[in-house]
């Protein structure tokens, strides 16, 4: 009887730890969800930079090789060709002026979790609860029962009644 509460013990102890790293270790439920928010969030950053990136490409070459929007650039400077005139209008603002948002710095997080050691630690310490836990029931459900000894004395006479 004792070896099924020591195997129930290291049973128990044992599925502590792995629920333990199951849940809250370095591979566990917690850790990968964090990762893969982390994941979601640097792919749209990724996708918005990329599309920034087109766009920037898309205006170099034109500005390269057109000559419409080299001269579209150099009027909104204040440039002008010969017999081309320019009115500014004071009080206005040039809407068409794009600024392009580089993005926000995005910092890698650590990820959260429990070390190994510390499940183990956990596991070990539930096992240990678990075993005395059990010894002490034992020990309080057991009932001493001392047989006494009969005295050397009552063995000697031999009482008759009379």
């Amino acid at each position: 009887m004792k070896k099924i509460k020591i195997l129930l013990a290291v049973f128990t102890g044992t599925l502590f730890y792995v629920l333990l790293s199951f849940l809250g270790g370095t591979d566990g439920v917690i850790a990968t969800k964090n990762l893969k928010t982390q994941k979601r969030l640097i792919s749209a950053r990724t996708a918005k930079i990329q599309e920034i990136n087109n766009n920037l490409t898309m205006e170099s070459i034109a500005l390269e090789k057109d000559n419409e929007v080299i001269a579209s650039y150099a009027r909104k400077l204040g440039y002008v060709k010969e017999n081309e005139k320019l009115v500014k209008i004071n009080g206005l603002t040039d809407s068409s002026i794009k600024l392009n948002d580089p993005g926000t710095i995005l910092r890698h997080k650590e990820g959260v979790y429990l070390p190994e050691w510390m499940c183990k630690t956990c596991g070990f310490l539930v096992f240990f609860l678990v075993f005395m836990i059990f010894t002490l029931k034992d020990i309080s459900s057991s009932t001493v029962v001392r047989k006494q000894r009969k005295n050397d004395f009552e063995d000697d006479f031999v009482v008759v009644n009379m």
